[in-house]
This record gives C-alpha cells, sequence and structure tokens, in this order.
C-alpha cells in the first residue's frame, strides 16, 4: 500500500457515510486502528498514528446535523488512544458481559435453527454448564456437535449400503438414514470445548465495569 493510501480509505469511509446519512458506521476490532499513539514497535513510518490522527480528525467532522453514528467495539480498551474516548466522539462506553444463560440458550437456538436435533437433547442443560463461555465458543461447541453427527451418518450409510448390497436384487430397499444431533453428539462437543475467555480477564473486564460505572471514562483505567 502507497504512503497516505490508507488515510485517504479513511476518508473515503468518512465521506460515503455522509453521502449515505443517515448512517451508521460500526468498526470491529477498534483497537487495530485505535491503539493509542506512540508505541512505535513495528509501525513502519509512524502509519498507524497517521490512520488514528486521520480517523480522528474525520470524527470531529461529523457534526449532529450530519446524522452519522459511529460505534466501535474491542476487546482490549485498555490500549485505545485517550483521545478517541473524549466528548464529542466515542463518549458514550457500554460494557457488554459474556452471555447470561437465557442469552446462551438463545445463541444456541440461533445456531441450531436449520439443524436437525434430536427431541431429547436439552438445550438448557447445555446452556448451565457453559457458564462464561462466549457466543463464539459456543457456535464451536454445536459445530463439533454438527460433525460428530456427520461423521455418525456416514457410517451409518455405509452399514446401510453393505447390507444392501449382500441383499438379493429383489429384496433391496432404499436406504433411509435421516441425519439427526443427538445428545451423545453434544456430549463428545463439551467434552472438548474449551473457555475463550480466562477467569482472570473476566475479572479485569467486570473491574473495567465497575470502573465504568464510577467514571463513565478509561481514560486513566489500565489492566494490570
Amino acid at each position: 500500500m502507497w504512503y497516505g493510501e490508507s488515510e485517504a480509505n479513511v476518508r473515503d469511509v468518512f465521506d460515503k457515510a455522509r453521502q449515505a446519512a443517515p448512517c451508521v458506521l460500526f468498526f470491529d476490532e477498534l483497537d487495530s486502528i485505535g491503539r493509542a499513539r506512540g508505541g512505535g514497535a513495528g509501525d513502519a513510518g509512524g502509519s498507524a498514528d497517521r490512520i488514528l490522527n486521520q480517523l480522528l480528525t474525520e470524527m470531529d467532522g461529523v457534526g449532529k446535523k450530519k446524522q452519522v453514528f459511529i460505534i466501535g467495539a474491542t476487546n482490549r480498551p485498555d490500549i485505545l488512544d485517550p483521545a478517541l474516548l473524549r466528548p464529542g466522539r466515542l463518549d458514550q462506553l457500554l460494557f457488554i458481559p459474556l452471555p447470561d444463560k437465557a442469552s446462551r440458550i438463545s445463541i444456541l437456538q440461533a445456531k441450531l435453527r436449520n439443524s436437525p436435533v434430536a427431541p431429547d437433547v436439552d438445550l438448557d442443560w447445555i446452556a448451565e454448564h457453559t457458564e462464561n463461555f462466549s457466543g463464539a465458543d459456543l457456535a464451536e461447541i454445536v459445530q463439533r456437535a454438527c460433525k460428530e453427527a456427520i461423521r455418525d451418518t456416514i457410517n451409518e450409510l455405509a452399514v446401510a449400503e453393505a447390507e444392501k448390497a449382500a441383499q438379493p436384487e429383489d429384496q433391496k430397499m432404499e436406504i433411509e438414514v435421516k441425519p439427526m444431533i443427538k445428545v451423545k453428539h453434544f456430549n463428545a462437543a463439551l467434552r472438548d470445548a474449551r473457555r475463550s475467555v480466562s477467569d482472570i480477564e473476566i475479572q479485569r473486564y467486570n473491574m473495567y465495569a465497575e470502573t465504568l460505572l464510577q467514571r463513565r471514562s478509561i481514560g486513566n483505567f489500565s489492566f494490570n
């Protein structure tokens, strides 16, 4: 990428947002471009600082009348540049904790909406045993359970095909094997399931949430 091209891309994004107003600009993984300036390590020519400076300039240029609303998401609020959080920029901060039990059930239901699930699968039980699992962790459990079900279905088809081949031609019947995600598949998936957020990280984020309630800002807050 040529010198200055990244900054031009930032300007282009905001220009398009103004033209499409009312508009919402959502920056996922905001820390990737909003990291505190002055780090220097691995930043060839200070490109990260220039991109952030351009972002701040564009945010200042979006007035309330422009109807361009900016939202950012990050798992690392401690490394954001304080300038991003000043009044008029990203000054309204929300802490979103890991999903509670009801939310975990909803996530599992959403992930399994188009999948054949055995009637005896208890999503309430699965949610009960996945405390402090993130949405991505739950999605991985569902994916693993689906793979287990597919393996079983393939094996059942192979057995059925072998049995059919051994039958006389006039006695052969159509093979009917319906894939189904069963309790044993979820048990296998849960056996290997791992949380992506550790207890130490949860404690840090809870500390951040408490600080946020007290100060409504994280400008002076750091994870130690």
